[in-house]
């Protein structure tokens, strides 16, 4: 009111007519929106912030996926329970009855330690006049010899050492932390031992499926026994994996595992200790490796680069080429090793070629580059053998290696049937439990 006051007349009638002109413009403005509004409810007009309607277009069929990313539920569960609230939150008044709102499933591994007790219970037969006791192995008591610890147990700590690299050490606390099972270092190498022992004959089994095969892919790495250099050799297949530790590095071995007989393709690198194997076929992955780093130490020389392409493009021609016919093969073979000798040869002819030496290795091992071609169960590849042999080099960075020559054949027993285990896709906790359980007898 104060500064209205202080205002002339002339100024208030001023405001006064500013004031109707305003309410004059809101006024029309109302009405333009309401005939706007009419229009619209009547269907006579389209809004401008509606998008016109997309044309139909045709309906697809929708792509199934071979496999479903979803969360399964699992068949039948182990319990159920139910839950209710009692009484009202708000007002706490008890409630009754209700309807199944929704499910969730949880899953829980239970570790239970278990004593068993056995007792053996004598019986008196009247017409043999003999008094019969079960034996322990006919009784099925689910342990190993005289041991303390079940083969639940014995398959658990062979699990745990030998796939999951678990130090001794920690697989005794993890015992007790799971069931208060006390137990020493040297029991839990009793136990690994045993579990070897059960294992030898699927071990021999398994070396014998491996010497009657048409492929193997063999390697080595070093490890360590007592302190002292040594070496772990591994021959392998799609569905076998074999592990020996010798101490040298000597070309007899490979025959020595394999046997004499053998008669398969062995894939390899180009090391000369696999030389007196019968059949070999040495892996283009390290040969191309080897080359594509020739490429980059000589990348100011272009001549290098299209030799390297050369011989890329001869490996994938190879790789690519299929045919039924064993004779098509054999030609094929002979036709790669042409082509691969007329792009060596000039290069080792030649004193400062940097080519000089993987052409005279080429040359060297011509025979053994495409047996692929003519046998097609062949790998090309030494992949297998490098994938197989990684967890063991773990391993060996783990532990440092073994302190016997006890230890060693336990480890490489262990490891040669569990990761045959794991290859074949089997479980492999179960797998184990099903070697060490002895058979009842009836």
């Amino acid at each position: 009111m104060n500064a209205l006051s202080s205002l002339s007349q002339a100024e208030l009638i001023e405001i006064i007519l500013q004031l109707r002109e305003t309410v004059a413009a809101l006024e029309a403005r109302v009405a333009e929106l309401e005939e706007e509004n009419r229009k619209l409810c009547e269907g006579k007009g389209t809004p401008l912030a509606v998008r016109p309607s997309r044309p139909k277009r045709e309906k697809k069929e929708r792509k199934h996926r071979g496999r479903a990313f979803v969360r399964r539920r699992e068949a039948e569960p182990t319990e159920r329970r139910a839950h209710a609230l009692e009484q009202c939150p708000q007002c706490g008044r008890r409630l009754h009855g209700g309807w199944e709102h929704g499910r969730r499933e949880v899953i829980e591994v239970v570790f239970q330690r278990r004593v068993i007790e056995h007792v053996f219970v004598g019986r008196w037969c009247g017409i043999c006049q003999q008094r019969w006791v079960p034996t322990a192995e006919s009784a099925g008591l689910g342990v190993q010899g005289q041991r303390r610890f079940g083969t639940s147990v014995q398959a658990l700590v062979t699990l745990l050492h030998i796939h999951c690299r678990v130090p001794i050490r920690m697989i005794r606390e993890l015992l007790w932390e799971m069931g208060e099972l006390a137990i020493s270092n040297g029991g839990v190498e009793a136990l690994l031992q045993g579990a070897w022992a059960a294992g030898e004959p699927s071990l021999k089994a398994l070396k014998a499926r491996l010497r009657s095969a048409g492929a193997v892919h063999g390697d080595e790495t070093g490890w360590r026994q007592d302190g002292e250099n040594g070496y772990l050799w591994g021959f392998f297949t799609d569905t076998e994996r074999y592990f020996e530790y010798r101490k040298t590095r000597a070309s007899t071995v490979p025959e020595e595992i394999l046997g004499k007989d053998f008669g398969g393709v062995c894939t390899c690198d180009f090391y000369g200790g696999y030389n007196k194997l019968d059949f070999l076929q040495r892996c283009w992955v390290h040969l191309l490796r080897d080359a594509k780093e020739l490429a980059e130490r000589h990348a100011d020389r272009p001549e290098v680069g299209v030799w390297v392409e050369a011989l890329r493009a001869i490996y994938r021609e190879a790789k690519d080429f299929r045919a039924e016919s064993p004779r098509r093969r054999r030609q094929a073979r002979r036709d790669f090793e042409q082509r691969l000798e007329g792009l060596a040869r000039p290069s080792a002819q030649v004193a400062g070629a940097p080519q000089r030496v993987l052409s005279a290795r080429i040359l060297k091992h011509l025979e053994e580059l495409f047996v692929f071609v003519e046998h097609p169960h062949v790998s090309p590849e030494n992949n297998l053998a490098e994938r197989s042999l990684r967890p063991a080099v773990i391993a060996r960075k783990v532990s440092g290696g073994t302190r016997s020559a006890k230890g060693s054949d336990t480890r490489m027993g262990l490891m040669s049937l569990l990761s045959t285990w794991r290859a074949k896709g089997l479980p492999i906790l179960k797998s184990c439990r099903e070697m060490l359980l002895p058979t009842p007898a009836h």
